[in-house]
């Protein structure tokens, strides 16, 4: 048998994604046989044992993948486990006889949809940067925008990671110091919808993920979650391979 590179493995097994797997051995926390590893180390699954943190990793030849989508609510960290001793998201998600993560993140003071896998591949792939699938958020702003401001950021403007993509602003409500606007992205850096605004002078009151790709929220409630349905989750596999 042929040995795999330790991100593939932990990733296939669920542990976490591949892009996380490789912070975790970039950081010295993955053991094979006991011993720290790097990047660029293979392994054998199955037969070498691989440990994180001292945890060691468990393979089935055979495992059912779960893809979950979560009304995340204010509050909550995006995250497995917190320092902190902070609401994490992980905590909404029972019932589940997998070890399923978060892909992607919505800060503490976000809501709206997320999803979740034990599929490390199918993780790897929206999260990645040529991935370019689409975001969309409903977002309260203050206390008024102008014209300047809508073509700013429909056209992209500078935070501190860099430049970002033109996107896609639509006015949806406009009161007396408040107005409601309906952002679509085509990136995911970090904080990027409240970075956005507050480079054109907005403060952001609130902050809802309302769909990723073709997936929509629609009536979830706030702490709860499902499995993604069939035909869902094939839109996204095909939204996926449009982009690639």
């Amino acid at each position: 048998m042929e040995k795999i590179r330790l991100q593939k493995i932990i990733a296939e097994s669920g542990y976490c994604s591949r892009r996380k797997a490789e912070e975790l051995i970039a950081q010295g926390r993955v053991q094979v046989n006991g011993r720290p590893c790097g990047l660029g180390d293979k392994a054998l699954p199955g037969k070498d044992i691989i440990a994180v943190d001292g945890e060691s990793i468990a393979f089935t030849k055979k495992k059912r993948m779960y893809y979950i989508m979560l009304h995340k609510p204010r509050g909550y960290v995006t995250t497995m486990k917190d320092e902190l001793d902070r609401k994490c998201v992980t905590d909404l998600i029972d019932g589940i006889p997998a070890r399923v993560y978060p892909i992607g993140r919505l800060d503490k003071n976000s809501e709206g949809l997320l999803l979740f896998t034990n599929d490390g591949k199918f993780a790897n792939d929206i999260m990645h940067p040529s991935c370019h699938i689409s975001k969309t958020y409903r977002v309260t702003v203050r206390p008024d925008i102008n014209d300047d401001q809508l073509t700013a950021l429909s056209e992209g403007v500078e935070i501190d990671s860099g430049k970002t993509r033109p996107c896609t602003v639509l006015v949806l409500d406009k009161q007396p110091g408040r107005v409601v606007l309906q952002m679509t992205i085509h990136e995911g850096k970090k904080r990027q919808i409240r970075k956005m605004c507050e480079a054109v002078g907005l403060e952001v009151a609130r902050l809802k993920r309302t769909s990723v790709g073709p997936l929509k929220l629609g009536m979830l409630k706030p702490g709860e979650y499902r499995e993604l349905k069939p035909d869902e989750l094939r839109a996204l596999r095909n939204a996926l391979a449009k982009n690639k």
